[in-house]
């Protein structure tokens, strides 16, 4: 399938997908024109990085991981299991820090008495 096709069917940009190769997350064949080619099975490639970049995974982390959850065999469980639970454990303590933020400005806005803030035109 053409970059097109598997953008719309990815739910993505074609910017998006050309990205994903320049960070070698992505692969594709080129055709006698040079216009990229896709396989079926890109689709849910695709779907996964977007997942993953969602749950705040950089490009780096994700170069890393994609050979261990493309080929789930034993000697990768481990490592991606270790590396997966690294990830989580960042996102858990960003959470923390953005709801502890989120309490601080909660309490500022508490403190302030809009009835007694002089508006300005």
């Amino acid at each position: 399938m053409r970059i097109g096709e598997l953008a719309a069917e990815a739910g993505v940009s074609v910017r998006s997908l050309r990205y994903y190769e320049e960070q070698a997350l992505l692969t594709s064949e080129r055709s006698e024109s040079g216009q990229r080619l896709y396989q079926p099975a890109d689709v849910q490639r695709v779907r996964l990085i977007q997942q993953l970049y969602a749950a705040g995974l950089p490009s780096k982390t994700l170069r890393e991981l994609m050979p261990c959850i493309e080929a789930p065999v034993q000697r990768y469980a481990t490592q991606l299991v270790e590396r997966l639970t690294e990830e989580r454990d960042r996102i858990g303590a960003q959470i923390t820090q953005l709801s502890d933020t989120r309490d601080r400005l909660d309490a500022v806005i508490n403190r302030v008495d809009v009835t007694e803030v002089a508006l300005t035109p």
